[in-house]
C-alpha cells in the first residue's frame, strides 16, 4: 500500500499577470530605446497567454508570431534560436517539427532551474527580436537572480 509521502504535492513557482507585465515593460523599454516596434507576448508554463502588447506600428503579423516564438520556447524548454541555428546548419528536418518555429525571438523563463513560462518577441529581424526577449529575461533575473539555462542538457535533442 501506497504511504501519503508517495503523493506528497509538488510546489512550483507561476508566473504572475504582475511578473508577466513587468517583464513585458522591460522588453518594450528596449525596443523603444532602439525605436524598434515589437510585439511581446508572454506564457505560463502550460502554454497559456498571460500578456500580451503590440506597440503601436508594428505589423499585424508579428501578433502572432511573437505568439509562436513564446508558445516554441515554453513547449521545447529551449530558446528559439536554437532551432535556427539548426536550419541555419542544413537541419532542414527541423522545419517539419510540429509546432516549431525556428526563429529568433522565443526564450524560456527560468526560476530555480524550472521553466515558468516564456516570452515571444516579433516586429523586427530575428536578432533585434531576441534582444528584446533577452530584456525580459534580463529583468527577470534582476527580480530573481541569476538564473542556470533552462535547456542545457537538452540543446540539440528534439
Amino acid at each position: 500500500m501506497a504511504t501519503n509521502s508517495e503523493y506528497q504535492m509538488k510546489h512550483k513557482t507561476v508566473l504572475t499577470l504582475a511578473l508577466a507585465k513587468a517583464l513585458c515593460a522591460a522588453a518594450i523599454e528596449t525596443a523603444k530605446q532602439n525605436a524598434w516596434t515589437v510585439c511581446v507576448s508572454l506564457f505560463d508554463d502550460g502554454g497559456n497567454l498571460v500578456c500580451f502588447e503590440r506597440m503601436d506600428g508594428t505589423q499585424i503579423g508579428s501578433i502572432t508570431v511573437s505568439q509562436e516564438k513564446g508558445l516554441t520556447a515554453v513547449r521545447f524548454k529551449r530558446p528559439t534560436k536554437v532551432f535556427e541555428d539548426m536550419v541555419k546548419g542544413g537541419g532542414y528536418h527541423m522545419l517539419g517539427l510540429p509546432g516549431a518555429t525556428p526563429v529568433e525571438g522565443g526564450l524560456p523563463l527560468v526560476i530555480d532551474g524550472e521553466i515558468i513560462g516564456a516570452v515571444g518577441v516579433s516586429g523586427v529581424t530575428s536578432a533585434q527580436d531576441g534582444v528584446v526577449a533577452a530584456a525580459a529575461v534580463a529583468h527577470l533575473e534582476k527580480i530573481c537572480g541569476p538564473q542556470p539555462t533552462a535547456a542545457a542538457s537538452t540543446v540539440g535533442q528534439v
